[in-house]
């Protein structure tokens, strides 16, 4: 990997059948790629097995020895050597999927650490109730959560072939890629030098 660049993960936290996820995340990769500052990887949470019963360890504490499902080893390996994340989420019933809680609960150094930012779309809130639930989430899991995000409100009205009408949306998505640049330099260099005190 590019020294100068940071591993980018883009997860698509959406499995349900007919999602718009995919297209949203195609579009904040182009994004990310233009923007210079990061290798990017889009991860899509339906291409993996992610089971809803937990085993009674916790992965904070067994780390790499966390009995994780054969179906789960990509997705947990794309987790452990990003430098920051971006999560795309809808809000299905005021707050997030499913698959996305189960993703984030089979995890726990994975996110330590590292800079998470939200790109959201739904109905009128656009996502934001989402995305506040799973700002409490990833603090709990010692991730640092960015604070400019993207919200996409009826997004079934406010995209046309894959991109956003608004022609303001790449500006909005440049800041927040600026600060998650900032913030996995930043994170990178402490995690190097200094264990995490977890």
């Amino acid at each position: 990997m590019d020294n100068d660049k940071h591993k980018l993960v883009i997860l698509v936290g959406s499995v349900r059948e007919g999602r718009f996820g995919p297209a949203v995340a195609e579009w904040v990769a182009e994004q990310a790629v233009a923007h210079g500052g990061f290798t990017v990887e889009v991860v899509d949470l339906a291409s993996y097995d992610i089971p809803l019963a937990l085993p009674a360890e916790s992965p904070k504490y067994t780390g790499d020895a966390y009995p994780r499902p054969s179906g789960m080893t990509g997705l947990t390996a794309a987790l452990a050597t990003a430098d920051a994340f971006i999560v795309v989420t809808p809000e299905y019933n005021h707050s997030y999927p499913a698959s996305l809680k189960a993703a984030i609960d089979w995890h726990f150094t994975q996110w330590t650490a590292k800079p998470v930012a939200f790109v959201s779309y739904g109905g009128a809130a656009g996502g934001r109730h989402a995305v506040l639930h799973l700002e409490n989430v990833l603090t709990e899991l010692h991730a640092v959560t960015i604070r400019d995000g993207l919200a996409f409100p009826n997004y079934f009205t406010a995209w046309q072939d894959g991109r956003p009408l608004d022609p303001g949306t790449a500006g909005y998505a440049k800041t927040l890629l600026d600060q998650l640049a900032w913030w996995a330099r930043t994170l990178r260099a402490g995690r190097e030098t200094t264990p995490y005190p977890a």
